[in-house]
């Protein structure tokens, strides 16, 4: 009976320090100790201890104010994790989130010669119409907004485009598919300059597409980017576009450093 009690007062404590070091990170200013008790709604002595035990493992520090802040070991044990993720799994949260809002399918995807390769991909709910793209599945890049958006940010001059095409004509799925290695270097330049990218029903008839960039590894060049793919009868193209600035704060929030 005695080990039982004292087992879970243990749980209680280790329970006790999780709370502290999740408040903690709602504070990166930094705290002071009465601030954090009376966040805790618990007594100084009780946070003292806590916060105590987080320094020892270096999950928490005290900067020159004295105020607690999370420690760099915290930092580069979490940061670490965060880079040795897939970038699928990374990306998942802010897909389901863009799904919720529009009921539409969400994509990420990276660039692959001439191809977008999707590494994952959110459905929308039961009932609803779905595309059938796939995980692992391949779409021309020229043809798609994911495509074209990392395109822009290597092909700069009509003579990279026309390298990159080489000798093989660009495959038009629909007829409203860019053919030529001029029409491409035009569009790539019009995607550079708003930042983001556009597929009116260039893929796949009655579906369209906005990619915005995914910077997974570096702030200057997209590891990838995330696309909504919606039926154009239920979700027309200038929504998505006119809806910009709410997607973008999505992605942003996702981890994304932009």
């Amino acid at each position: 009976m005695t080990d039982l009690s004292e087992e879970e007062t243990r749980l209680v404590g280790a329970d006790r320090v999780l709370a502290v070091l999740a408040e903690l990170a709602r504070h990166p200013e930094g705290i002071g100790l009465e601030d954090m008790a009376r966040a805790m709604a618990s007594p100084k002595p009780t946070v003292h201890r806590a916060l105590a035990s987080l320094r020892r493992a270096g999950f928490a520090a005290q900067d020159g104010w004295g105020r607690y802040v999370l420690g760099d070991e915290f930092l580069r044990l979490a940061f670490a994790h965060h880079e040795a993720r897939p970038d699928h799994l990374r990306v998942e949260p802010v897909l389901r989130r863009l799904c919720e809002r529009y009921g539409e399918t969400v994509h990420y995807a990276v660039l692959d010669g001439r191809s977008v390769i999707y590494r994952s991909k959110i459905d929308p709910p039961e009932g609803a119409f779905r595309l059938s793209s796939v995980v692992g599945g391949r779409n021309p890049a020229h043809t798609t907004a994911v495509g074209k958006l990392l395109l822009a940010h290597r092909l700069y001059s009509l003579q990279e485009v026309r390298d990159w095409i080489g000798d093989q004509p660009l495959p038009a799925p629909t007829s409203n598919s860019i053919t030529t290695a001029e029409g491409l270097h035009a569009e790539l330049e019009r995607t550079r300059d708003r930042g983001y990218g556009l597929d009116d029903q260039e893929n796949e008839r009655l579906v369209s597409c906005l990619a915005v960039p995914a910077y997974l590894a570096a702030p200057s060049m997209p590891s990838g980017a995330i696309s909504i793919s919606a039926f154009s009868h239920r979700t027309p193209l200038q929504v998505l576009i006119d809806d910009l600035p709410a997607i973008l704060m999505i992605t942003a929030a996702g981890g994304a450093p932009q």
